[in-house]
């Protein structure tokens, strides 16, 4: 565990000095910059719920590869499955038995999962997502939600994280560009709405469905803060986008197989017409998928027009890691221990912030939370969330690290399978020190 008053990790500034050199900020993802240490988290090493730098201090881990390490680090069933893949030559660009397993998993568990198609990223699978909803409808415009994020195509680029001075309207958001060399021609296709707002969307599909082929969105909205759908909202969204001939997305990249393994659509009961999977699903491998009902699945080539191929989709190795997920999380025990530890985590940050003075609200739903600093009430919009206190944040996160609690600059965090009680119980202790040495400053 990191001490406090620990010294600068002297290694991983040579080393992060060292990368500039020759990647491009010195990282491969931007968002792995980490604004408390002023550089990025450099690991040596993970296994189970604890990551290791590559200074040698071992932290618990609640970030968990931004989600993707659901069942940990080094998990013993993903380890076999890429032994496998090894043993079978590593095929790539060919169909096996093991994509129609994963399929067939998939679709036993997800409601609106008939039909599946494998890719990489969590980027190019909500793109292709958009891509078939519009070859299926003949419509071209997508509405999605202040808030919510779809990943970095120039398709779904907007109004991710809008800084509040430049986001519009609360009741009627203008598209923020989330990055450069996106044409701003394209804007014309984006309707951006307040989520949590079914007459917005009513008003809009009224006025414009003729030309709105899907409505994408998050259906929880953790990468804004773990906001959570409203009594009656998504019911509504699902019935306005059946009398309007619009596709109803949910971006489940972050919400799948947090509160179950039927995903948020199974667990809030409402199912969408397509989904999009990712991070979890993998295993901790590069996987991701978009499903749906077979009828609009149909849209995709070689069956339909919109076409989807890549040399590396359903790569072996994320294929078997991904089987070995599928399988881990239908073991009787998975979901309640994961859960229930998940709970004691959560309560007892609400405890120990409480204790220490300061002001930061634990917004959870499943294997997932949020910590939104400077807040004292229950965000239900965007806008609610972003008026947390980054700086605060900033300083709390940096505290963390220096009592052995791993946390990324980040709307959200969480546990995986493989944290133990013990993982728990240092984890509180590490947060609540770091917060009274925040509070104390």
């Amino acid at each position: 565990m990191v001490t406090m008053g620990q010294r600068a990790s002297t290694e991983a500034d040579h080393l992060f000095e060292q990368a500039q050199h020759y990647l491009v900020g010195g990282v491969s993802a931007a968002a792995r910059l980490h604004p408390s240490l002023g550089r990025p988290f450099l690991a040596a090493r993970g296994e189970g719920g604890r990551v290791w730098d590559v200074d040698g201090n071992e932290y618990v881990d609640l970030n968990t590869s931004f989600g993707a390490a659901l069942l940990g680090h080094g998990h013993p069933a993903v380890r076999r499955a890429i032994e496998q893949a090894l043993d079978l030559g590593l095929l790539c660009a060919h169909e096996t038995v093991y994509q129609v397993e994963a399929a067939r998993k998939i679709s036993q568990l997800v409601p609106c999962a008939e039909l599946v198609r494998f890719a990489g990223s969590g980027t190019e699978t909500t793109w292709h997502a958009v891509r078939t909803a519009r070859a299926y409808t003949g419509k071209h415009r997508i509405v999605k939600f202040e808030g919510h994020f779809h990943g970095y195509s120039d398709t779904l680029g907007y109004s991710a994280w809008p800084p509040l001075d430049q986001a519009g309207p609360a009741d009627a958001p203008v598209p923020y560009t989330e990055s450069g060399g996106i044409p701003p021609e394209l804007k014309q296709f984006v309707i951006v709405l307040p989520w949590n707002d079914a007459e917005a969307l009513e008003r809009t599909l009224r006025a414009q469905g003729h030309e709105i082929a899907a409505v994408i969105m998050e259906p929880i909205n953790y990468n804004s803060g773990t906001l959570l759908p409203q009594p009656g909202y998504l019911e509504a969204v699902r019935q306005l986008t059946r009398d309007y001939n619009v596709v109803l997305i949910f971006d489940e990249i972050l919400s799948g197989f947090r509160t179950g393994p039927s995903c948020a659509q199974g667990y809030l009961g409402v199912t969408p017409d397509l989904c999009t999977l990712g991070k979890a699903l993998g295993g901790g491998t590069a996987l991701s998928a978009f499903a749906g009902r077979r009828e609009i699945m149909d849209a995709v080539a070689p069956r339909g027009g919109a076409v989807h191929s890549g040399t590396f989709n359903a790569h072996l190795i994320p294929i078997l890691a991904a089987n070995a997920f599928l399988d881990e999380i239908v073991k009787p025990e998975f979901y309640p221990t994961l859960l229930q530890r998940s709970e004691t985590l959560h309560q007892g940050l609400l405890d120990a912030f409480e204790r220490a003075g300061l002001p930061v609200w634990v917004q959870a739903k499943g294997a997932r939370f949020s910590l939104l600093f400077g807040l004292y009430d229950e965000p239900r919009s965007y806008r609610e969330a972003a008026r947390w206190d980054r700086e605060l944040a900033r300083r709390f996160f940096a505290a963390a690290m220096r009592h052995g609690v791993y946390f990324h600059f980040a709307w959200h965090h969480g546990l995986s399978i493989q944290h133990t009680d013990e993982d728990v119980a240092r984890a509180l202790e590490g947060i609540e020190a770091a917060a009274r040495e925040v509070a104390a400053s």
